[in-house]
């Protein structure tokens, strides 16, 4: 199977706040970016897809920076819909994907009609938490994995 790519990796300082681009990010288990506004819980760290989001902004006819979603990760070459409980592996790091990321206000705020474009199913992403910790940075490859049994 082809890996795909990690893209982009954004980092919310605060509640509310814009999402930083980074090179690289910390990722640590319980936790999830280390000095991202939302640590721990089950949406350790959203993610959204290339393909999906290409698929929104030509149906919107706009280029919509994806930074406005406000995930963490952007993925390529991996699709992820329907992917509640697999294992994905970005660099060396694993996340399990806990479920669907559920578009907000704020996605109109920032182009009106998105948060309603992002409404079908999956298409406002995944949110994930931490299994391997250690670094991630863009431009590392993305792949699903079976989950290890110990």
């Amino acid at each position: 199977m082809a890996a795909g790519k990690l893209e982009a990796i954004w980092i919310k300082r605060a509640h509310g706040a814009r999402m930083d681009p980074a090179p690289r990010a910390t990722l640590r288990v319980g936790r999830g970016i280390v000095g991202n506004a939302d640590e721990g819980g089950r949406r350790q760290i959203t993610l959204i897809d290339r393909s999906t989001w290409d698929l929104i902004t030509e149906e919107l006819r706009d280029h919509v920076d994806p930074a406005v979603r406000r995930a963490n990760l952007l993925v390529s070459g991996v699709s992820l819909a329907g992917s509640r409980g697999r294992m994905l592996r970005i660099g060396r790091c694993r996340l399990r994907i806990n479920g669907e990321s559920r578009p907000c206000r704020l996605m109109d705020e920032a182009r009106p009609g998105l948060q309603h474009a992002l409404t079908a199913p999956w298409r406002g992403g995944a949110c994930a938490e931490v299994v391997d910790e250690g670094e991630i940075e863009v431009g590392a490859p993305v792949e699903w994995v079976e989950e290890e049994t110990p």
